[in-house]
Formats: structure tokens, C-alpha cells, sequence
């Protein structure tokens, strides 16, 4: 028997709560019905026309994405614009759509986790916590290395995690990195909080100018290496454990990540 889109709510409640996402967010269920049955699934971290134009050649009537297609109450549909193209294309093609925002960043193992992880982090906890349930949950993770590393060696292990198109710093290079944070996303907001938790280095995205100023006058070294790239990981992460929940009860349901979104900003 197939999941239903219900079911599928039910997994993702389990491995990332609705609970946890920031009170501004919208999560869930944002196009489709709860009772129609699954044929597949394609994941990717933005709602584009060209995920659901894969879904549909993949026969994939659902997809699950990380920013949320629905963010902000609707006062109309313009189908002369992305949202409302985006909108009319999933209806008509039959294809449900979910959205896992900052309930996925907050988590365990989740966007930021992933992150931390691949940088070889170490004993991590949240960076902004919520501390709830069993796990400590909440923005961003802050960790340390089994040993100090150079700061050359931790370009080249950001690299590696996420590949991003780009790489920008502001503040004074530190001579060795034994702690670090990062935050996948937009959270330069947390720049301050990373250095007071001990953090040398903190890695981010959409750096903005007065917190690159503010690095620089306070000895953080913080490090822009994009949106998408410091999101894009957690997705394959995220399809495992989503994978791993479904075979409990579902077998053989076919769960892809996309290969085909890339960073929409790029270096000329």
C-alpha cells in the first residue's frame, strides 16, 4: 500500500515538528490533498517551475521543498508571476507540495547539523537552542575540532561540505580554529552570539554590511559562502531519514533529491 500525503506529514512531524519552526515561518502542507496517495518523491530546497516540470517527467506527485512556495498570507494569484505560475502549474499537474523551513533548520540533523557535520564538528549543540524534547534543538550549531586546524584547512573542509560559488570574509583570520559555528541560511543576525559562545569563525550566508563592519571592529571572522550552498546539503540528509522512517511502514516508495538546482547566484 502507498503512503498517503498524510502520511508523509506524519513521518516529517516526527523528524522535524511543525513545533519548531519560528513563529514568522510557514510549514506543511501548501498545495494538495491530505488523502491522495503517494507515487514518489522529489525533494529540493526552492519551489521553481523547473523542480515541478522533474517532478512531472519523473510522474512524482509529490514534492517537498525547503523554502516554503506559500511564505506570506495570499491577497491574489497573478499568473503573469513565478508564484503564481508556480501555483497554477502544481494544480493543474497534480502534484502536492510541501514545505520544511525552519523547523528543518532547527532540528537534529537537520540544515544546520548537516552543515556542522560535514565540517567535522564536533560535541555540537544549537546556536540559538530551544531546548526542546530530548534532543536540543534551535538555530544553528556550534562545535568544536578533536584538534586546532588552520584556517586554509577550514576554507578547504567549507568547500567540500557545500561546494559554494563563492567565498566571502570580513574580519581577521584567526591563526588556529579549535571552535566554530555556522548556520545555514540567512543568520548573520547571530554573528554576535557565535562569538560570545567561543566561536572563531563563524559561517554563514547574506552577510549584511553592518555585521561585516561589526566582525571587523570585534576580531570575528565570519564567512559568507551563500544561501543555497549552505542549505543545499541538508536536503540528501533529510531524504535518508525521511527514507528510513517511510520503510518502517511503506516499501518501495521512490525518494529522490534533485540534481538539477544550483545557487541562482554566480560568480561572472
Amino acid at each position: 500500500m502507498s503512503p498517503t500525503v498524510q502520511d508523509i506529514l506524519d513521518i516529517i512531524e516526527k523528524i522535524a515538528p511543525a513545533s519548531l519552526a519560528e513563529p514568522w515561518d510557514n510549514v506543511g502542507l501548501m498545495i494538495g490533498n491530505p488523502s491522495e496517495q503517494i507515487t514518489s518523491i522529489l525533494l529540493g530546497l526552492d519551489p521553481t517551475l523547473s523542480l515541478l516540470d522533474e517532478a512531472a517527467a519523473l510522474g512524482t506527485n509529490l514534492l517537498i521543498t525547503h523554502h516554503p512556495v506559500i511564505f506570506h498570507p495570499l491577497k491574489s494569484v497573478h499568473l503573469g508571476q513565478p508564484d503564481g505560475r508556480f501555483l497554477q502549474k502544481a494544480l493543474n499537474s497534480k502534484i502536492n507540495i510541501i514545505s520544511c523551513h525552519t523547523n528543518l533548520d532547527s532540528v537534529v540533523r537537520g540544515v544546520s547539523d548537516s552543515l556542522a557535520i560535514q565540517m567535522g564538528l564536533t560535541d555540537t549543540e544549537p546556536l540559538a537552542g530551544q531546548n526542546s524534547g530530548e534532543f536540543p534543538t534551535g538555530l544553528g550549531r556550534i562545535g568544536n575540532f578533536n584538534k586546532p586546524i588552520s584556517p586554509d584547512d577550514f576554507i578547504k573542509r567549507l568547500k567540500a561540505a557545500c561546494s559554494p560559488p563563492w567565498i566571502l570574509a570580513a574580519g581577521p583570520r584567526p591563526e588556529k580554529i579549535e571552535r566554530a559555528a555556522v548556520c545555514g541560511g540567512s543568520c548573520s543576525e547571530l554573528a554576535e552570539l557565535a562569538q560570545q559562545s567561543g566561536a572563531q569563525v563563524f559561517v554563514t550566508a547574506e552577510v549584511k554590511h553592518n555585521i561585516a563592519r561589526w566582525a571587523e571592529e570585534a576580531g570575528l571572522w565570519i564567512i559568507d559562502a551563500g544561501h543555497f550552498s549552505t542549505e543545499n546539503p541538508a536536503m540528501s540528509h533529510f531524504a535518508r531519514y525521511l527514507a528510513r522512517e517511510a520503510d518502517k511502514n511503506f516499501t518501495g516508495l521512490e525518494i529522490k533529491v534533485t540534481e538539477k538546482q544550483a545557487a541562482p547566484l554566480q560568480l561572472l
